[in-house]
C-alpha cells in the first residue's frame, strides 16, 4: 500500500472517530449504480443541435446552447433528467460502506436519490436539502444531512443545468454556498466520482484557500490514472498524462490530496479497509456462564472484569448483551475504567444490549434474538468469546446462543477471538478457529503462537488477558 493510501486511512480514521468526515459525491459515484454521466445525459441534446458531445469539453455551455435555440424553453432538458434519474437503483458497495460509517454530512451535484435511498436502507434518517428553504428546517432524529447542490430529479425545473443557472447560483443559493464553505473549513472531505470542473465548488474552494492560506483543512479525492487507449498515439497519451499531473498538482493549492487508482475497485477496497479499521476499535464480548469450569467463580468474574477494563484502557469500545454470569462483570470493568477519566463518556465506551425475555408481537423470541444479535455485532470489528454454557433441565450445557453469535460474527467478517481456556462453547470455538488459523499461510507465526496460548487452561487469568491484548495489537498492525 502506497504512502498516500496509508495517510488516507490514518487521517480519515482519526476524523471518523470525531465524526468530522464529509462526502462529496460526483456523477462517477452514481455511475456505478447504472446512472448516466453528464455526457450521456446531453447526447440527444447535442445531436439535436448538430454537435458531437464527445468533442465538447464545456457541457454546461452545451445545455445553454439548447436553451438558447429553444427560446429559453428547457422542457427537453427536464425530460432527460426525469428519464435518466427517476428510476429505482440499487446502491453500490461504496454507498453501503459509507452509510455504515459515522458520516453525517453528504454533498452531491447528482440529481438522483441513490444517497438518501442508501441511507434509508441502512436504517438511517436522511435530511435531504435541495432548496434554500430546506436549510431553515431540520428533520427530527436525523442521522445525516444530504445537500443536493444542483437540485433533485423530482423538481427538474429547478435543477442547475445551464450557464444561466450557474451564473445565478451564488446569488440565489448564497446560503447553500455558505454552508458548504463552513463544512470545507471544519470537516475533512472525501471527494468520490467528482471531476472538480464545477464552477460553484471552484468558487468556494478558492475563497477558503484565500481566507485560510497555509491553514486549510486537508481533504482527499480519488482520481483514476490515465491509461493509453487502444490505438492511441503515444504522444497523445503522454500529453493527457502530463495534463493530469498538472491538475493533481493544482489541487494541492486547496490541500486536496489525490489518490490515483488504476481501477475503481481500488476505491471500494480502500473504503472497506477504512471500515475495518474503524470497527476494529469496537469489540463484541460474547459470554454466558452458569458455571465456570476450572475457575472459581470469584476468579472467573475477576477475569472478565479485568479484561473489560483493560480493553477500555487501550481505547476500545465494548459491546455486550449482558450475558448470564458474565454481563455484570463486563459492565463493572468498563464503568470503572471510564470513570477514571472525568471527561470520558460512558456511551463512547459501552454499548449495552440486554436481551428481551418475552415478546407479545408477531416475531418469535428466537427470531427477535437473532436480529438483536446481528444488530449488536454490526457495531464491532472484533468478537471475543468466553465460557459459554447455560442451565438446561438441571445441568450445564453448551450455549447455542454463543454458537449463533460466532457464526454471525464470522459471516460479517469480524476478527474472532475465542478464549478456549475458559472452557465450554468458547473452547469448542477456539479449537475450530485455531485449526483454521494454524493452516493459513498468510497468518504470521507470532499471531499463530499467541492464538495457541488462548487454549491453555493452565494459563493464569493475567496471562490470558495479556495474550488477548497482544493478539489485538498484532492484528491491528498487520
Amino acid at each position: 500500500m502506497n504512502l498516500k493510501k496509508q495517510a488516507f486511512l490514518r487521517d480519515i480514521g482519526k476524523e471518523l472517530a470525531e465524526e468530522n468526515v464529509a462526502i462529496f459525491a460526483g456523477a462517477g459515484m452514481s455511475a456505478g449504480a447504472g446512472f448516466v454521466n453528464w455526457a450521456e445525459l446531453l447526447r440527444p441534446i447535442a445531436d439535436e443541435l448538430g454537435l458531437d458531445v464527445d468533442r465538447e469539453s464545456d457541457l454546461v455551455a452545451l445545455a445553454q446552447f439548447h436553451c438558447n435555440d429553444n427560446a429559453n424553453n428547457r422542457s427537453q432538458l427536464n425530460q432527460r433528467l426525469i428519464e435518466e434519474f427517476s428510476r429505482e437503483a440499487l446502491e453500490t458497495e461504496n454507498h453501503k460502506i459509507l452509510c455504515r460509517l459515522p458520516i453525517r454530512t453528504y454533498w452531491t451535484t447528482n440529481y438522483d436519490k441513490i444517497i438518501e435511498s442508501a441511507l434509508d436502507r441502512s436504517g438511517k434518517i436522511a435530511d435531504v436539502k435541495y432548496t434554500k428553504e430546506h436549510l431553515s428546517t431540520t428533520k427530527p432524529r436525523r442521522d445525516a444531512v444530504v445537500y443536493k447542490m444542483h437540485g433533485d430529479v423530482d423538481h427538474p425545473n429547478q435543477a442547475v443545468l445551464t450557464k444561466d443557472d450557474y451564473e445565478k447560483y451564488h446569488v440565489k443559493m448564497d446560503q447553500y454556498l455558505a454552508n458548504l464553505k463552513g463544512d470545507l473549513i471544519s470537516k475533512t472531505f472525501i471527494f468520490i466520482g467528482f471531476s472538480f470542473t464545477d464552477p460553484n465548488l471552484d468558487y468556494i474552494l478558492s475563497r477558503v484557500r484565500v481566507a485560510y492560506d497555509g491553514n486549510q483543512r486537508r481533504h482527499y479525492c480519488f482520481i483514476r490514472g490515465v491509461v493509453q487507449n487502444q490505438g492511441e498515439d503515444l504522444a497523445d497519451f503522454e500529453y493527457r498524462k502530463r495534463k493530469q499531473d498538472y491538475f493533481i498538482k493544482d489541487l494541492e493549492r486547496f490541500n486536496v490530496k489525490t489518490i490515483l487508482v488504476n481501477d475503481f475497485s481500488e476505491i471500494t477496497d480502500l473504503l472497506r479497509r477504512l471500515e475495518e479499521n474503524y470497527k476494529s476499535k469496537t469489540i463484541f464480548i460474547s459470554g454466558a456462564a452458569h458455571e465456570y469450569g476450572k475457575m472459581e467463580e470469584r476468579e472467573a468474574l475477576g477475569f472478565v472484569y479485568s479484561l473489560s477494563r483493560t480493553l477500555v484502557s487501550k481505547g476500545m469500545r465494548v459491546v455486550s448483551g449482558f450475558g448470564l454470569g458474565v454481563g455484570s462483570s463486563v459492565i463493572s470493568g468498563v464503568l470503572e475504567q471510564t470513570y477514571m477519566n472525568s471527561k470520558a463518556k460512558i456511551e463512547n465506551q459501552l454499548v449495552l444490549r440486554p436481551f428481551p425475555q418475552s415478546t407479545e408481537g408477531n416475531l418469535t423470541l428466537a427470531t427477535m434474538w437473532t436480529k438483536y444479535r446481528e444488530d449488536m455485532i454490526d457495531h464491532a470489528g472484533i468478537a471475543l468469546f468466553v465460557f459459554g454454557n447455560k442451565l438446561n433441565e438441571g445441568k450445564a450445557v453448551l450455549s447455542n446462543g454463543m454458537r449463533e453469535e460466532y457464526e454471525i460474527a464470522k459471516n460479517k467478517g469480524l476478527f474472532l477471538i475465542p478464549v478456549g481456556a475458559t472452557g465450554y462453547m468458547a473452547e469448542q470455538l477456539w479449537q475450530e478457529q485455531n485449526d483454521r488459523l494454524q493452516k493459513d499461510t498468510e497468518i504470521s507465526i507470532g499471531l499463530k503462537e499467541l492464538f495457541a496460548k488462548l487454549g491453555d487452561s493452565d494459563s493464569t487469568t493475567e496471562d490470558l488477558i495479556d495474550t488477548v491484548i497482544k493478539i489485538i495489537d498484532l492484528k491491528g498492525g498487520e
